[in-house]
């Protein structure tokens, strides 16, 4: 297994699926949420669900996901970021900043995508939705 961005494509039902379709048609493209896939099986995010940064093991089935293999050189520090992270609170006012910009953006909590780019090492993820986290990370690394 290698280490790897993933990025739901998927709709949910019910409630999580009006949550799925009002992401990308906010932002404008194919995804609401993103985890990291670890070499050794397991994924971290941050989710509103799990109530905020978590790493677990998913199932993910491929016809809802779009994968990113990242450099292994980078999962050291992501994992750690994890580790340290892990059981933070999910920052629903800043996943709602995204939408709504005068709201306030946490210090202390993170959303998705936020968390992912935070692991590797990007400054200010909190900008980052899930499509615009997966548009950086497809052109830093040569998908798009």
């Amino acid at each position: 297994m290698t280490f790897q961005a993933k990025f739901y494509a998927g709709t949910r039902p019910g409630l999580p699926g009006i949550y799925n379709r009002a992401v990308r048609a906010w932002e404008r493209g194919s995804f609401s949420h993103c985890e990291l896939l670890f070499s050794d099986g397991l994924s971290g995010s941050a989710s509103f669900m799990d109530h905020g940064v978590r790493i677990k093991a998913i199932d993910y089935a491929p016809d809802r996901w779009v994968t990113i293999d990242l450099p292994g050189h980078l999962e050291e520090f992501a994992r750690q970021w994890f580790t340290t992270h892990q059981g933070v609170a999910y920052d629903l006012m800043g996943n709602v900043h995204l939408v709504v910009g005068f709201l306030p953006q946490s210090k202390s909590k993170y959303f998705c995508s936020e968390a992912l780019m935070a692991a590797l090492g990007y400054p200010n993820a909190w900008r980052l939705g899930p499509n615009a986290a997966y548009d950086a990370l497809a052109w830093r690394f040569h998908l798009a």
